[in-house]
């Protein structure tokens, strides 16, 4: 089975939620046929399609409302065919709200993000290009890291008020996949 962890940074105003609005910078995976980490700028993308499309399992936070749509903007097939774990989507369906990526990270595994999205954007603005692969990179990290204690424990962790709670999931389904992806635009090899 071939999972992507996947995340990805941007840059622009996000108005009202309209995502159309913002532009990738860059696109950070963790490949499990590899084991490697991998960073990917907006001109780089025609060489990420061919692993997604050969991706059995997209997984991320909050990746089917964000990364997932943003993606599609620049792919001409349709991502959303993947299967996908979201993490952020499994947490808010047992507790009926979000918890940000941070919270989560700091109560399951003990380690703290390297960055916000805001400052990834000002990094990206002064040039720093690599200093976004790196952020980019280190949630890809965590949020693999996040997802396989979720899949060995069936649960995660997060803060709250009274200290460390947990968050029990359904884990059995995730790893289940039923259907070859007929709506991806296979890209050509030339």
């Amino acid at each position: 089975m071939r999972r992507i962890t996947l995340d990805i940074e941007t840059i622009g105003n996000l108005i009202q939620g309209d995502l159309s609005l913002l532009e990738i910078t860059v696109v950070g995976i963790h490949d499990s046929e590899t084991d490697k980490y991998t960073s990917f700028l907006k001109n780089e993308l025609g060489k990420l399609w061919p692993i997604l499309e050969r991706a059995d399992i997209l997984i991320g936070y909050n990746c089917d409302h964000f990364d997932i749509p943003i993606l599609n903007k620049y792919y001409a097939g349709d991502l959303t065919k993947i299967k996908s774990v979201d993490l952020l989507k499994e947490i808010r369906g047992v507790l009926g709200r979000r918890l940000k990526l941070d919270n989560i990270a700091e109560a399951t595994l003990g380690k703290k993000k390297s960055g916000t999205g805001l400052e990834a954007m000002k990094w990206w603005t002064q040039g720093n290009v690599e200093k976004v692969r790196s952020y980019c990179l280190d949630d890809v990290r965590i949020t693999k890291e996040i997802y396989d204690y979720a899949l060995k424990n069936a649960s995660l962790k997060y803060r709250d008020f009274d200290g460390i709670r947990e968050i029990k999931l359904d884990t059995s389904t995730w790893e289940v996949v039923l259907n070859i992806n007929p709506s991806l635009t296979h890209t050509l090899p030339f």
